[in-house]
């Protein structure tokens, strides 16, 4: 029976993208920073094959000290999120129904948990969640539509040209080369963690990576490297959005890669705060604040920018479910500006059922 006292709180974490085990690291994190005497954990796993599971608090990991062969635990029990008023979760095998979740907090990276699908489901079954809603997580997820947007906007963004696997005739490396110059960044246009991203510089390299790519999505970004730091902010809130302060990373591989980001645990350093004027500083919180905005963010999001030697600012990409693993900026940057691992979880419920009160008060009929 679930305790009155504690919001039932269902942790979505797995899933079908390539990001599966990075969504588990964070899940694990987020699981064992969430406050027991407020919230009741209801653990929902996703498995490869898309199948959601209840899962046990004491073996819903396998291998969880190892990121190259971490897996959701074996032995959960086969569920599905029914659409209605009440957010039932019905068991499939015995076909009763779990007691309602208050809310739910998607640790999902990537395709088919961030890109809005998720999200989607999640409002049509009426349930607050935490985290920007469909649009902002469809539009910050596809990096083509997103620095469209950005730049439409007179945010600064690297160049870039947008591949598809299918359709129109694509330019050839001569051409790519006079447009964006040497190195060249291929990248999945729906992808994070660095999956599926390549930085090459002669034509061959630029063939392997444009076919890795293409596994990974139909659209694939073609762009120019920035010569500059890399540095990252985070963003808090729903219409009234707070910002960190920044922090800096600095790879030790050629780019902050998946192994950099995830296996290495020497990949990069992480500089926080970023040793930046405080000029500099406000420029990447304000500019944080207009992307997540543009891009019709809530909740959540970590903004990464380029600061190049002559002064420039441009945004890289902002990821709308940022990475809550061990070593991830996003809970790092706000543990620097004084709100803790607990209190950030406190905040992000908090956001995401002010925002399903907000949904819920709206007129559903005409007024005829």
């Amino acid at each position: 029976m679930s305790d009155p006292r504690r919001l039932r709180v269902g942790v979505l974490f797995g899933g079908q993208s390539a990001e599966h085990e990075v969504s588990l690291q964070s899940a694990r994190n987020v699981i064992d920073a969430i406050d027991p005497k407020k919230y009741q954990v209801v653990l929902l796993g996703i498995d490869r094959a898309g199948r959601w599971n209840l899962e046990s608090s004491t073996r819903f990991l396998t291998n969880p000290d190892d990121p190259r062969r971490i897996q959701l635990g074996e032995g959960g029990e086969d569920v599905a999120l029914v659409p209605g008023e009440r957010s039932d979760l019905m068991r499939l095998a015995e076909g009763g129904l779990e007691e309602p979740l208050d809310v739910i907090f998607p640790v999902l990276h990537g395709p088919l948990g961030e890109d809005g699908t998720v999200q989607g489901l999640l409002r049509l079954a009426n349930i607050p969640f935490v985290g920007s809603g469909v649009l902002g997580s469809a539009v910050a997820m596809d990096k083509d539509v997103a620095k469209r947007l950005l730049r439409d906007s007179g945010i600064p963004v690297a160049e870039w040209v947008t591949l598809h696997r299918r359709g129109t005739a694509r330019p050839v490396f001569g051409e790519l080369t006079d447009r964006l110059g040497l190195p060249l960044f291929v990248k999945p246009a729906n992808m994070g963690s660095s999956v599926g991203v390549h930085r090459v510089a002669d034509e061959d390299a630029f063939e392997s990576a444009l076919k890795d790519a293409f596994a990974y999505d139909r659209k694939v970004l073609v762009e120019e490297e920035i010569d500059g730091r890399e540095i990252e902010c985070a963003v808090l809130g729903n219409e009234a959005p707070l910002v960190s302060i920044p922090g800096e990373i600095v790879p030790r591989h050629d780019f902050y890669s998946y192994e950099a980001k995830y296996l290495d645990e020497d990949g990069a350093d992480l500089m926080i705060p970023a040793d930046l004027s405080d000029g500099d500083t406000r420029r990447v919180q304000d500019l944080a604040i207009r992307t997540f905005q543009t891009l019709c963010c809530e909740g959540m999001a970590r903004v990464d920018f380029f600061l190049e030697p002559g002064g420039r600012l441009l945004v890289n990409e902002l990821n709308s479910i940022p990475g809550f693993t061990r070593i991830s900026m996003y809970p790092k940057l706000w543990k620097a500006t004084g709100l803790g691992y607990s209190a950030l979880i406190d905040r992000l419920i908090e956001l995401a059922l002010e925002r399903g009160a907000e949904e819920s008060a709206l007129r559903s009929t005409a007024d005829l």
